[in-house]
């Protein structure tokens, strides 16, 4: 149980550790004018969560210097016990002991997860997001890919704005775009830039004008009533002469 407990400690930390490298990522991206992301991990107030983790604790508490006499060791067996119980599942509550176990043992589950969007001039607080709930989908959709470019600097150990870097970069982005507002398009594709990722974006044919910059061909691909699917390469270069000579003007 030690040992257990001393692993999921771990386990926490290193999210801890996870999270503050992203942060540094964070800490050089625009998000607005004069402001930056930082992401918090704040223990979760889940009352399941903190009871095991207390539980935990007290089968460990004074194990090793602890008293030698049976009623001692007959209360840390009790408490052992329960947790060994539990994870077994007991009779008639396995199923809901294994979804407990599966909760309590997620060290992800110990974390609320929030943003602060904070002034770069003197580190105040200007905006706290706990959640999306209640912003557009534009705000939405522009925190997801702030999130998203930081992340995938830690997890590919990408240099901010390094154009030459022998990791791994390509990326696949489907149904982008479809919902969002033009201008936080525009910025996730602008920061995915500044990570110089090879994307392979899927998106509606509407957006087509903001992804336009970004890419340098493009894949049309048609179902005639739902029979067999066609797709079309082009360079961004034919794409831009066909697209001139079907309005009658240059693009």
């Amino acid at each position: 149980i030690a040992n257990f407990n001393a692993q999921l400690a771990r386990e926490r930390e290193t999210i801890k550790e996870r999270v503050d490298v992203i942060n540094q990522s964070l800490q050089v991206i625009d998000y607005n004018p004069g402001r930056y992301i930082r992401l918090l991990a704040q223990p979760s107030p889940d009352a399941e969560i903190r009871d095991f983790l207390q539980d935990l604790r007290a089968c460990t508490e004074g194990a090793l210097s602890g008293s030698e006499d049976e009623q001692y060791s007959e209360t840390k067996f009790l408490q052992v016990k329960a947790i060994i119980d539990r994870f077994r599942g007991r009779e008639g509550l396995a199923e809901i002991d294994r979804r407990w176990m599966q909760k309590v043992t997620d060290v992800r589950n110990g974390f609320l997860f929030s943003a602060s969007e904070r002034w770069r001039e003197d580190d105040a607080e200007h905006e706290h997001y706990s959640d999306s709930g209640g912003k557009s989908g534009g705000q939405k959709e522009k925190l997801a890919y702030t999130v998203l470019a930081a992340s995938l600097a830690y997890q590919f150990g990408l240099e901010w704005g390094a154009v030459r870097s022998r990791s791994f970069r390509f990326v696949v982005i489907d149904e982008a775009f479809g919902r969002g507002s033009d201008e936080s398009a525009q910025y996730g594709l602008e920061l995915f830039r500044q990570l110089n990722l090879q994307l392979l974006i899927i998106t509606p044919l509407q957006k087509i004008h903001i992804i336009e910059p970004y890419v340098s061909s493009v894949g049309f691909v048609h179902n005639e009533g739902g029979r067999e699917s066609r797709l079309r390469s082009l360079s961004i270069e034919e794409y831009r002469a066909q697209k001139a000579a079907a309005t009658g003007g240059a693009v």
